[in-house]
């Protein structure tokens, strides 16, 4: 734990004792630097920590407040899930969600895309000019796979800053997360094989695994601890289990982060009983409070993680660039299947986004980007606890910036969405989640929308509804 995140933690407890009470102003940075005997910048680090979690409210010119705390709903249940493999079915209405996002209408609380508030609009602009012009030869033709050197040269450097031991001819430019999830998945499995997935999981994955004619099979997920690895270690003694797919930092929808211990814990299982794991990390940049913490590739020593990622949920949506990094000895087949999908990734998007990291602004950009999604989540968590039914239940999202809000009764949202959708609001109905249509009385939410008077009305009209 840093210095900053000592003294975070401290001044919090004195928040909780009432040395400091609602509504009072903490002292200046240079007051705190001095009486805890830090620097100035490590007190500056410990507010703006404070301010993420939902504890002190930053005020122009004024300082730092302590914030009426929010009231506290129960996280969603775990799920009693199907025990046997299942195929993928009703996933049609993804697509309707993911248009609702283009039609000015309605205000989009349903598909895991970022305001362009929320992205670095006009430094990615400068970028991409920049690259257009110096690179313009090279941005009219085909990237072919693996991909731009100077791209991989970057991720690879930023995998060695979390501990993974990845050189840049291992990574593998796709065009996308589930695209690289989705080339994982064809190395490790042919049709009709098992895959052991978290329950809920993101309908993208369920959509992976329905066209490569695979079947789920649901492993229990608790939304504050993650995968439960007894369901799992009953699930691998019993059924064949070609692969597993986790989501190991901020899971999507639940956006619970599996600790280091649960990490290296599943790690072990999985090389026990020889199934490959694909890692799909693409919120890891994204934590609502403390470091970035660790993927599980930093730990596979045995060569059975499949790692994938993309900068759709940071830097922008529609540059459409991910990346792979499969074990030893796959990066051939791994291109291939690439080159066959899609021939080629974006040339400029590519470079472009090489160019930024190499730039350096990138972890300054996060700092604030985790900041918005703080308090983005504690906006719209204060609103649906003040708004829909007393018996609901919200999530706690460790990172990222969607919520699961699990609702009381027979409720079922997938009905409920048509006539959410003819009163300009959308959501993702829990039943996208689920192979086997659980979840039919929860839906997830956005919460990285720019947060006006439409947003509001929004939610008052589906409070209605519900």
């Amino acid at each position: 734990m840093t210095l900053y995140q000592n003294l975070a933690d401290r001044l919090q407890g004195l928040i909780r004792d009432q040395v400091y009470p609602v509504g009072s102003r903490l002292p200046g940075v240079r007051l705190l630097s001095e009486q805890h005997g830090v620097s100035v910048s490590t007190a500056v680090n410990a507010c703006r920590e404070l301010e993420q979690r939902g504890v002190l409210e930053a005020r122009p010119r004024s300082g730092y407040y302590v914030r009426q705390p929010a009231l506290v709903r129960e996280p969603p249940r775990v799920a009693r899930v199907s025990r046997k493999p299942r195929r993928i079915t009703g996933q049609e209405r993804v697509l309707q969600i993911l248009q609702s996002v283009k039609d000015p209408r309605v205000v989009n609380l349903g598909a895991a895309v970022p305001a362009p508030e929320f992205m670095p609009v006009a430094s990615m602009e400068r970028v991409y000019h920049s690259v257009l012009r110096e690179e313009r030869r090279r941005c009219v033709g085909y990237e072919f796979p693996p991909g731009a050197p100077e791209l991989r040269t970057q991720i690879a450097r930023r995998l060695a800053g979390l501990q993974c031991d990845v050189t840049p001819e291992e990574v593998l430019i796709t065009n996308s997360c589930q695209e690289s999830v989705s080339i994982a998945l064809k190395l490790v499995t042919r049709p009709g094989d098992t895959v052991a997935i978290e329950s809920p999981t993101y309908y993208g994955l369920l959509q992976v695994i329905e066209s490569l004619g695979l079947k789920a099979l649901e492993i229990p997920t608790d939304p504050e601890q993650g995968i439960s690895l007894d369901a799992l270690t009953l699930a691998l003694e019993r059924w064949d289990v070609a692969a597993c797919v986790v989501v190991s930092n901020f899971s999507n929808p639940l956006g619970v982060c599996l600790s280091d211990t649960r990490k290296q814990a599943l790690l072990a299982l999985l090389e026990k009983h020889k199934v490959p794991l694909v890692e799909d990390d693409i919120y890891g940049d994204l934590p609502l409070s403390g470091p970035r913490p660790r993927p599980l590739k930093s730990w596979d020593r045995k060569g059975l993680v499949y790692y994938c990622s993309s900068s759709s949920k940071t830097l922008s949506a529609g540059m459409r660039v991910g990346w792979l990094v499969p074990p030893s000895g796959q990066q051939e087949r791994a291109e291939y299947l690439q080159f066959i999908n899609t021939v080629s990734v974006n040339t400029p998007a590519q470079l472009a986004l090489a160019r930024y990291l190499e730039k350096g602004r990138y972890d300054h950009f996060l700092r604030q980007l985790c900041a918005d999604h703080v308090r983005g989540v504690a906006r719209m968590t204060e609103r649906v606890t003040q708004l829909f039914p007393a018996e609901s239940r919200v999530s706690r999202p460790a990172g990222g910036f969607v919520l699961w809000v699990e609702l009381p009764g027979d409720v079922d949202t997938t009905n409920l969405l048509e006539d959410a959708l003819r009163a300009g609001v959308s959501f993702a109905p829990g039943a996208l989640f689920s192979a086997s249509g659980k979840f039919s009385n929860c839906l997830r939410m956005n919460c990285a929308v720019k947060w006006d008077n439409r947003v509001e009305q929004a939610l008052v009209m589906l409070s209605r509804l519900l």
